[in-house]
């Protein structure tokens, strides 16, 4: 039960059977009663903006607790923003809105926020964590946040659909077990489809098709990628910097450094999640996929040749795994002398100029064959949702009045660093916001 505490003009919330209701007269000020459907990081920053003295928030979750899905955010660390914010980060339809969403509420905001919510932070290099490196600890704000201001919290809750109600013009949601209520704007923001197991399984699309939206095709993000060749099982587990390269119907779209994991079914790592969403639309339309590997990113060009002449000149009566050590992984120069057709005990001064030449090359441009990504257990975010042009700068629909989306719902979605996360912020802060107004 909620308790309106009469001296402090507080309330208090006091859980039972996990939903929390409002003592009898307690809310006869209220003036708007707002519906936040998801309890993720979206969900808990629109109901924080969306709270004020005559509004009425009531946030419903399905899960037994809010922020499921946040705990598991950098590694359990939480990067919850990035210093180095602008939209060539993010892809997708609502990038068209970026300006106008985020300079309502970007990272000076988010960062401002949990300060004053008591939470030190860490920069390291413009990836923002907290102090703590605990993603409980951003979670915990919320959540402190969120009862001191009031708002209802029902977990265990699943909303199926969500009514019209022409009469008075308000929504009516109405939940699994059949319980029904109306508000006077209503947010959706539970998630698009990644990582299911938390909550996101797609349900706020079905939602929102049952309201007139559409839903762009929706793929796995941030998530590793599968390749055909047989090799990889040989060099799972290695991790190591690289420069990849990814070719969609053999032309190059991008190139990423970072740290590459090799895993026995492909690749993973931050550059490989960063082109997953492109990798796995392309995969979706039938196109054809590749990821070239640069081994040694660090050399250019003439460098790299030098190293070369001067390598087989002073170790050209060693074998050809002695002469390879010290060049990359054992893992993988063992790879390379495979690939080359060379012998691993081959003395290096009798090997052609011919494979010479095609081990240089495969340590600069390995090409894999990526067949599929990951699915959506795996992916971190999901790619595609609710298009920007069905959607006012408010994130309001524009087909039906007073509800809102935010966050992952939307066709909008970032690469590592934070950039998710500072969307959730900042679609979250807009639609509550706008919500209230």
């Amino acid at each position: 039960m909620l308790l309106l505490n009469s001296q402090t003009k507080k309330l208090t919330l006091i859980k039972n059977n996990n939903l929390f209701a409002a003592k009898e007269g307690a809310w006869s000020q209220v003036k708007k009663k707002i519906a936040v459907i998801g309890g993720g990081a979206a969900g808990m920053m629109a109901a924080i903006q969306a709270s004020g003295d005559e509004t009425l928030v009531e946030l419903y979750e399905r899960n037994d607790r809010v922020g499921k899905k946040l705990l598991a955010t950098g590694n359990g660390k939480c990067n919850f923003s990035n210093t180095d914010m602008n939209s060539s980060a993010y892809y997708g339809s609502a990038v068209s809105y970026y300006e106008k969403l985020f300079s309502q509420f970007g990272v000076t905001e988010s960062v401002d926020f949990f300060r004053q919510a008591g939470m030190l932070i860490k920069n390291r290099n413009g990836y923002l964590y907290p102090a703590s490196e605990q993603a409980s600890t951003v979670l915990d704000i919320l959540r402190i946040t969120l009862e001191s201001l009031g708002v209802h919290i029902y977990t265990g809750c699943k909303v199926e659909r969500i009514e019209r109600i022409h009469e008075n013009g308000r929504l009516q949601i109405i939940t699994a077990s059949d319980k029904k209520k109306q508000y006077d704007s209503v947010i959706l923001a539970c998630g698009g489809k990644a990582a299911p197991a938390t909550g996101s399984d797609g349900n706020g699309f079905k939602i929102a098709k049952a309201l007139g939206h559409h839903v762009t095709e929706v793929v796995p993000a941030l998530v590793q990628l599968r390749c055909s060749e047989d090799f990889f099982k040989s060099v799972a587990g290695v991790r190591t910097q690289a420069e990849l390269t990814l070719y969609i119907e053999g032309e190059a779209e991008c190139s990423i450094q970072g740290e590459l994991q090799l895993t026995d079914y492909g690749i993973s790592g931050i550059p490989v999640f960063c082109f997953s969403r492109e990798a796995a639309f392309a995969i979706l339309h039938k196109k054809a996929v590749n990821v070239g590997i640069n081994f040694m990113p660090q050399f250019e060009d003439n460098e790299y040749e030098l190293l070369w002449k001067e390598r087989w000149i002073k170790h050209k009566n060693q074998s050809l795994e002695q002469f390879l050590t010290g060049i990359a992984n054992k893992k993988i120069n063992q790879l390379i002398i495979r690939l080359s057709g060379c012998r691993p005990h081959e003395i290096t001064n009798e090997i052609s100029e011919e494979k010479r030449a095609k081990i240089a090359e495969l340590y600069r441009k390995l090409v894999v064959t990526v067949y599929e990504a990951n699915g959506f257990e795996h992916a971190q975010v999901s790619a595609g949702g609710i298009p920007a042009h069905e959607l006012t700068e408010e994130l309001e629909s524009k087909y039906v009045p007073n509800l809102y989306f935010a966050g992952e719902i939307i066709d909008m979605d970032g690469i590592c660093g934070g950039y998710n996360l500072q969307w959730a912020w900042t679609s979250g802060a807009v639609t509550g916001r706008a919500a209230r107004t």
